[in-house]
């Protein structure tokens, strides 16, 4: 099989996990025009969750499950206890506020695991290749294409075909208006920051048997997650989507070329979309 057809395939596949780790970000920014620099600590929490749960026997597929919810309410309860209250303040304070939390997060990683990575098992079911003709891949990888591909459906159709969807794009034009009309938007505020952070923490947990669990992946996910909304457009559903595919694919391909470059060129990438569309390939002008 061709090399570089192969290495697309593998940017696909880590462009997934990239539009999973950006969407909530990309998300929460349309909505309440917060940058949260604590979104790579939800990203570390899950993979740490995923390492902690098989350890203790848990079957791989209920993790899939329970920590991005268990991380989704420590989202929303942070929203509620800490964020809802800088709102209102300067966007510096907003980044010292973030950056503390993932800081303290990091440290608190460090005491519980270790200074050093841990690897987590890819599941029984899915461990081996798939062989078809001169095709081969890893069954896991191939399951993290499919999985996030069902995944990004079922978000565009909470975004776009129900109620919520409805109130988060309304308010992502007007919040005020959407308080006038009488729809509780701290509610959403809170059940969208929740979101965010599941789904950040559910790219950990995929991302886990693949690079396995270490305190600093948090601050390299946040970089990530940043470039993909850069590109994409910050405030835009697809252009997370798009945006992760670019840049996972980029990265991919210069992982063969030049691998020494490789996380150099998704900033080139980067600088190259911000110089021909400075409000993102799918980005709307303020």
């Amino acid at each position: 099989m061709n090399i570089y057809l192969l290495q697309i395939i593998n940017g696909v596949g880590i462009g997934m996990l990239y539009f999973l780790l950006a969407v909530g970000l990309s998300i929460v920014f349309g909505l309440l025009r917060f940058v949260n620099f604590a979104h790579g600590a939800f990203y570390l929490i899950g993979a740490y969750a995923c390492y902690q749960m098989t350890r203790w026997g848990v079957s791989y597929w209920l993790t899939l499950l329970a920590a991005p919810l268990l991380v989704g309410a420590l989202g929303w309860l942070t929203e509620k206890v800490v964020l809802r209250h800088v709102y209102a303040k300067a966007h510096e304070f907003h980044i010292l506020v973030t950056v503390g939390l993932a800081l303290a997060v990091q440290e608190l990683v460090i005491l519980q695991w270790g200074p050093l990575g841990d690897s987590v098992a890819v599941p029984d079911a899915l461990q081996g290749v798939v062989m078809w003709g001169s095709f081969i891949y890893p069954k896991y990888r191939l399951f993290v294409i499919g999985f996030t591909a069902a995944l990004a459906v079922l978000l565009w159709w909470v975004l776009e075909g129900t109620r919520l969807g409805s109130a988060v794009r309304a308010g992502s034009e007007s919040t005020e208006m959407v308080s006038l009309l009488g729809i509780p938007v701290h509610r959403i505020f809170s059940l969208v920051f929740g979101l965010g952070a599941a789904t950040a923490a559910l790219a950990g947990v995929l991302a886990a048997p693949i690079r396995g669990a270490e305190p600093f992946m948090g601050i390299e996910a946040l970089s990530v997650a940043f470039v993909v909304v850069v590109v994409g457009g910050m405030g835009s559903f697809s252009g997370a989507l798009l945006g992760g595919l670019l840049i996972g694919v980029v990265q991919s391909l210069m992982s063969t070329v030049w691998p020494e470059g490789a996380r150099l060129m998704i900033y080139i990438a980067m600088a190259a979309v911000l110089l021909l569309r400075p409000h993102g390939l799918l980005g709307r002008k303020e």
